[in-house]
């Protein structure tokens, strides 16, 4: 038996069509209620019994839960139709809306992979006596408390521990943070009147599972509102720090810490050789969860708050979103913009927010004009992570506009360089972010936007980000017959080589992290292939000639995806036994600068080993009488004869 969805038109406010929504997303629907919360809770428990069921209600969850519980069955699923779609100005418009939205929360969802996190109370408190000794005071009968005073205030309560010093760094996260101190100094509890202190000492380190900061200065680290562990108040404000208090308590026992992000080492370009290319992630992190890690970046889990911006800007894939992937985000835009066009609509929007973005809706929808019945809600734990891939995949799945309703805490950087990005792919017109508090504000802005029309024949664009972007790129510019100009610093590209500079040293193909500089082994040639280009600056960067430009571009052509000749040359024949071997205008140059002159290769005869491949030059530089490889002569070996000769001598 399948999943049944329960209708409810909440006292009669909005208009339901069982069979539109039935047919279009392929599920069953009860009769529409009007009370399912109240008068008709029995009628929803009987429900509940029959089956996997989902609610067509947001707003009261609990009831339905609480009921589940009171049953003992599997708790319903959820679906808002009647904020998103039916309390709304074009509310007699909105089935289409409302049957993709009921068959987006029929789609089985992913579990994020995690990791349990161990707190066991201890805590760390710095800041001035005043305030850090009251609030050690009370949490210490529940918390291991250490103080780090940071006045000349002496304590008088031995329930918890006091030292002096300055931190110089402190990392880590819940249940794992670490520290490290200068000028420290510990309290000598013997003796009668003031404690006394042990002599200072640098480098002291220490650990907690709770750091709670009363400085009011300079957080102690990156973001401190998004380090979990890490609380933080003004000590003037004292309802700030009560509150401190209360959450501090909270912070024991073992907590299950989502893995936000995969990284895969092999695929990342952050440097070869030591020389340093892609530093997307580590730019743009807000929190320093990335740090270099030899050729690779490595992400501390226990830092990462799950943003998603480095997974934006990372050009190769290697680091890949999971809260969640970007094949169940696929999923949700295609059932969305699928089902909305099989119930009888047309252009679709789509609308990305959060829980913030979530909240403006209910507003919008309870005390104006509602959202527009062609504007289709898709909320996100986070949405800094929504990037030129998800944007254009949208449109290739067939809607005419997306947006991006930012909230006030919403990272930009990744958003605001990722927009720029999809626009020059895809248009300006079907684009956007919209940057408002204000409920109303936001609907009007909806209502009065200019809809371009959608791709006329949406596609199903699939695999990793690269790839999702090509193929959607492809949809939505079926007559390009040229590459597409990309901002700088866009992931995509080609590179130009200065062939009157370039000496075929090949050096930059030695480095490519991606491979798509590729030498050829039977002939001085330089190929490259520019679907496979990270535009990481690698190559630019390493080559001894600064012969390498980069040239940002998306080429769509099938050319992109096959080896095109950058340089080639000749290759020069050794003068011993023919085999080709290097370069010969190489050759040639090497041989008008140092014949003659040089003193290696004063003589024709050891200037004629230039021109040999490396087996003739090993062999003739054995024949010479200065030959470096040469050993003493081999001792004679003695014989039995030699024993007798000596003794007839003797």
């Amino acid at each position: 038996m399948g999943t049944k969805i329960l209708l409810c038109s909440c006292a009669g406010t909005q208009d339901l069509d069982a069979e539109k929504i039935a047919s279009a997303c392929d599920a069953a629907c009860s009769k529409v209620h009007s009370a399912l919360c109240t008068s008709e809770l029995e009628t929803a428990a009987s429900l509940m019994k029959g089956g996997d069921t989902v609610i067509a209600c947001g707003q009261e969850q609990d009831v339905f839960q609480a009921l589940a519980e009171e049953l003992n069955i599997d708790a319903p699923g959820f679906v808002d139709l009647r904020d998103r779609a039916g309390w709304s100005e074009q509310g007699s418009d909105a089935p289409p809306k409302m049957a993709a939205l009921a068959a987006e929360a029929l789609l089985p969802q992913p579990i994020t992979p995690s990791v349990d996190v161990f707190s066991e109370g201890t805590c760390f408190i710095v800041g001035s006596g005043k305030v850090a000794f009251d609030l050690a005071a009370r949490l210490s009968e529940a918390l291991a408390v250490t103080v780090l005073v940071t006045d000349d205030a002496q304590p008088i309560s031995r329930a918890f521990d006091v030292v002096r010093g300055r931190i110089r760094s402190l990392t880590g996260a819940l249940g794992g943070f670490s520290l490290r101190f200068d000028a420290l100094q510990q309290i000598e509890p013997g003796g009668r009147g003031d404690f006394a202190w042990t002599e200072p000492r640098d480098g002291a380190q220490s650990s907690c599972d709770i750091v709670i900061d009363l400085t009011g200065g300079t957080p102690f680290v990156q973001a401190p509102a998004k380090r979990e562990g890490y609380l933080r108040a003004d000590p003037k404000d004292t309802i700030a720090v009560e509150r401190l208090a209360f959450e501090a308590v909270q912070l024991v026992g073992t907590f299950e810490k989502p893995l936000y992000v995969r990284m895969e080492e092999t695929l990342c370009a952050h440097s070869r050789a030591e020389q340093v290319a892609c530093t997307n992630c580590l730019d743009i992190c807000p929190t320093g969860a990335v740090t270099p890690a030899g050729e690779h970046v490595s992400i501390d889990p226990m830092v990462c708050a799950g943003c998603g911006e480095c997974a934006a800007v990372c050009p190769s894939t290697a680091i890949t979103y999971e809260d969640p992937p970007i094949s169940a985000l696929l999923s949700r835009m295609h059932v969305l913009a699928r089902t909305f066009r099989r119930a009888g609509g047309e252009a679709p929007r789509l609308l990305v927010h959060d829980s913030h973005g979530a909240e403006m809706i209910r507003l919008a929808a309870r005390f104006g004009r509602g959202l527009p019945a062609d504007v289709i809600p898709l909320e996100l734990q986070v949405i800094s992570g929504f990037g030129h891939a998800e944007m254009l995949a949208a449109l290739a799945h067939g809607f005419a506009r997306v947006d991006v309703l930012l909230a006030p805490t919403t990272e930009r950087d990744a958003l605001d360089r990722e927009l720029e990005l999809a626009q020059a792919i895809a248009g300006t017109d079907g684009l956007g972010l919209i940057d408002e508090a204000d409920p109303d504000a936001m609907a009007d802005l909806l209502y009065a936007q200019n809809v371009p029309p959608p791709l006329a024949d949406p596609v199903l664009p699939l695999g990793n980000r690269r790839q999702i972007t090509r193929l959607s790129a492809q949809a939505l510019n079926p007559q390009a017959d040229a590459p597409v100009s990309l901002p700088e610093n866009a992931p995509y590209g080609a590179i130009a080589v200065n062939t009157d500079a370039c000496t075929l040293c090949l050096s930059c193909v030695s480095l490519c992290p991606s491979g798509a500089l590729i030498d050829n082994p039977d002939k001085p040639q330089l190929n490259f292939q520019q679907d496979a280009c990270l535009q990481c600056g690698l190559c630019k960067g390493i080559c001894p000639e600064n012969a390498i430009t980069l040239v940002p571009q998306l080429d769509l052509s099938d050319a992109a995806l096959s080896q095109q000749v950058l340089n080639e040359e000749e290759p020069f024949a050794c003068v011993e036994c023919g085999a080709l071997f290097g370069v010969k205008s190489t050759v040639e140059r090497i041989m008008e600068k140092l014949s003659g002159t040089h003193p290696m290769f004063a003589t024709s005869d050891k200037a004629r080993m230039i021109q040999m491949c490396d087996n003739c030059r090993v062999n003739a530089q054995f024949q010479q009488q200065d030959n470096p490889f040469q050993s003493n002569p081999k001792p004679k070996v003695v014989t039995t004869d030699d024993y007798f000769s000596k003794r007839k001598d003797h």
